[in-house]
């Protein structure tokens, strides 16, 4: 008897709607990974559903706690699917920040500089999606407004100081 492996299997065009409150209920859960799951069906069938997209960016975000560099890859590849230019900057800032909250959670050498660099990346995106937003929408500068006061408050968070590291010459 051969083995074979289970083939995934596509949802209606009917049940996206259903599938998408879906998972944003998986994401309130705390289940990402089925959220990412329920995205990635519905992308399947319609490549350039926004909500779908957005949902799978923060999907993938949710993850970035384990620190696996190819989950920061992944996001960045799914936030490129986003054609929209406001949305395409708003979520890149979106993935700097939660990296830079997950550098802080995972606490490694130099936290906080390295966490202090992906929130100033953040900060230049969440300029560029300002720049590009339609009128009151203000979702870009609260964003902004949370990183600088992140800043403010967490003395660890602070750039790289040049001179700290000398290589031996011996």
């Amino acid at each position: 008897m051969t083995h074979t492996e289970p083939q995934l299997k596509t949802i209606t065009k009917g049940g996206i709607a259903a599938a998408l409150l879906k998972g944003h209920r998986y994401r309130v859960l705390n289940d990402s990974v089925a959220a990412e799951s329920i995205c990635l069906d519905v992308l399947a069938i319609e490549p350039d559903n926004v909500e779908a997209l957005t949902m799978h960016v923060l999907a993938i975000t949710d993850q970035f706690s384990s620190g696996q560099a190819n989950d920061l890859a992944r996001a960045g590849i799914a936030v490129d699917r986003l054609t929209d230019a406001y949305r395409n900057a708003y979520y890149h800032g979106v993935i700097c920040e939660r990296w830079a909250w997950s550098v802080l959670q995972r606490s490694p050498p130099r936290a906080g500089e390295m966490a202090y660099d992906w929130v100033e990346k953040a900060l230049v995106w969440y300029a560029k999606a300002e720049s590009l937003r339609a009128a009151g929408n203000d979702e870009s500068i609260l964003r902004w407004n949370t990183c600088v006061r992140l800043l403010q408050r967490d003395p660890q968070l602070k750039p790289r100081d040049a001179e700290a590291w000398e290589p031996s010459l011996e």
